[in-house]
């Protein structure tokens, strides 16, 4: 009897590529090492051509290298990591205390140390999420790179004119002498498989963010030569996880040092027992808000939006609101415990109600007889936000007593990808869709729709999807989740995460109260379903000032009189 077989569809061929690439990932995470080009490799490399993601562009084209894509990854990674052949991933294992500089990318909080001229170890130390995600990142470098190589050598396997100009070029940079560079991406543009104008653009893009990564030239010319190296002299590269790493990935050993250190700080200050309210943002727009009017001496702005984007083209003034907060009751806890999430704690108590804002609303008794504290925390990142959340809620263990936390709300501001509206839009949460997983979060948000409206942006709300990772969506999945049943409105990483450790807390554990009030609003960085409007396209830069700071006041507006 034959049996008719049903083709599957796009979204469900990438949601297969997906669990592929995942049980991949963790195969080699636990086996300790892998070469990227070798059989093992291979698996992963065949998944993500399968996937597409969107932010790795053009990464199926076999001549053509995506130059958005490798802007975006090395912003991620740590300067020179195209040089090196070795790369292992390690757990906090003293190098911080080490004679080792470590070397911090821009666009993600690690430290990374360049060991010599051939290795870098690079730490991970936010879970499972930061390892999926640097892994996505190296094999899109290695697709290129041999992209590269394939570009460079003639069909004889000889070197090209245009790669032998290319060290040339090198030879001059590494000299410190100038070369006419214009020339140089004439040649530089055969090695990539684009126009000059697109290779023009791109290494001056490059150019611009010379603090984070090296030149255009440098990183093609050492992506080609450990390419060649591999291919001509089987000098392989490698990637290898530390046996410390293996043994503590998936154990809260970071976000238990992060939480107990704050714990402590509140038990010290005796605010256990005051009204707490947490939010998961960024390290400004509370602090401005807050402080902003009254920390600076001059200022054009009549409202929190205009004083934001003073303050985002002058340090100065940065510098006064800053030490003005610390003047007036804000405290900053740096972090120590391998986390990499700073936390900034208000004591509103301390706050001069009368230099508030007119954007902001309080009620005067309620701060005076309740003293409610705020707690600001950095963002997470992935599953490391189940790891921190849990762990703050939980009661402080202090001389065998558990002295539970008075946690009154819990908010999450932050940047997400959109699927209904355009970059800088409003986005609203009703539930957490887990990508990939059973798992889902409705819950009862105290910020809604209509907060938001009448400030001349969109704002959409329904379900967004908490994905493994930005990196890996490509536009079937996020289709299917945009328009069959579940609606969704946008997709992030964090928020089943945070959710997750809240229902635990206050519905099974009992160590918050159940009625704990959570906020969920997020606004647009990215729409990945809108071409050249990917993470890769580049951030929002000052039309994300309106947005954050409409988020920031709603959710300050419902802290400060108890709403």
């Amino acid at each position: 009897m034959k049996i008719n077989q049903v083709e599957r569809t796009p979204a469900q061929e990438s949601r297969a590529a997906i669990q592929r690439l995942y049980i991949a990932m963790r195969h080699l995470f636990i086996r300790g090492s892998y070469k990227p080009l070798g059989m093992s490799g291979e698996a992963i490399i065949e998944a993500m051509r399968v996937l597409q993601p969107e932010i790795y562009g053009a990464i199926n084209d076999a001549e053509r290298v995506e130059l958005n894509g490798l802007l975006y990854i090395f912003q991620r990674l740590p300067k020179g990591i195209e040089e090196c052949r070795y790369i292992r991933l390690i757990s906090r294992e003293g190098f911080e205390d080490s004679t080792f500089t470590p070397i911090v990318p821009s666009k993600r909080r690690r430290n990374s140390y360049r060991i010599d001229e051939e290795q870098m170890f690079i730490e991970m130390t936010r879970g499972r999420s930061d390892i999926y995600d640097i892994l996505t990142h190296l094999t899109f470098m290695y697709i290129e790179s041999e992209k590269i190589r394939r570009n460079s050598l003639d069909y004889k396997g000889r070197k090209r004119r245009d790669w032998e100009m290319l060290e040339k070029f090198i030879a001059y940079e590494q000299a410190g002498e100038e070369f006419d560079k214009k020339v140089a991406c004439t040649y530089l543009s055969t090695l990539l498989g684009r126009t000059y104008d697109d290779t023009e653009a791109a290494a001056a893009q490059f150019a611009k963010a010379s603090g984070d990564v090296n030149s255009l030239f440098h990183i093609t010319y050492w992506l080609g030569k450990r390419s060649m190296e591999e291919d001509k002299e089987d000098r392989d590269r490698e990637i290898n996880f530390s046996s410390a790493l293996r043994e503590k990935i998936g154990h809260h050993i970071y976000g238990e040092r992060w939480a107990n250190n704050i714990k402590q700080f509140l038990y010290k200050k005796k605010w256990l027992n005051r009204p707490l309210h947490i939010i998961s943002a960024n390290m400004h727009s509370v602090m401005n808000s807050l402080y902003g009017f009254a920390g600076v001496e001059e200022t054009q702005a009549d409202n929190l939006e205009g004083l934001a984007r003073e303050l985002s083209a002058s340090p100065k003034m940065n510098r006064a609101v800053k030490r003005y907060a610390l003047e007036n009751g804000m405290y900053i806890l740096e972090d120590n415990s391998g986390s990499n999430i700073t936390v900034q704690i208000v004591d509103t108590a301390a706050i001069k109600l009368e230099s508030l804002p007119n954007d902001l609303e309080w009620d005067e008794t309620y701060i005076k007889e309740e003293k409610p504290i705020i707690f600001i925390m950095d963002y997470a990142f992935g599953e490391q936000a189940f790891e921190t959340m849990d762990e703050l809620l939980k009661p402080y263990d202090w001389k065998d007593k558990k002295v539970p936390i008075n946690v009154q709300s819990i908010s999450i501001m932050g940047k997400a990808g959109i699927l209904q509206g355009g970059k800088g839009d409003i986005m609203v949460a009703n539930a957490h869709i887990f990508e990939g997983t059973a798992d889902n979060y409705p819950f009862d948000n105290d910020l809604k729709k209509a907060d938001f409206e009448g400030h001349g942006l969109g704002v959409y709300e329904g379900p967004m999807v908490t994905v493994m990772g930005t990196s890996l969506q490509n536009k079937d999945i996020l289709q299917y989740f945009l328009n069959s049943s579940w609606h969704a409105v946008g997709l992030e990483m964090e928020g089943a995460h945070y959710q997750k450790a809240i229902q635990s807390a206050s519905k099974i554990r009992n160590s918050i109260n159940s009625d704990v009030r959570v906020r969920y609003a997020y606004y647009a960085s990215d729409n990945p379903l809108e071409t050249g409007a990917t993470l890769a396209s580049g951030a929002l830069g000052l039309d994300g000032v309106k947005p954050t700071y409409l988020v920031t006041i709603k959710i300050l507006n419902k802290i400060l009189t108890n709403a």
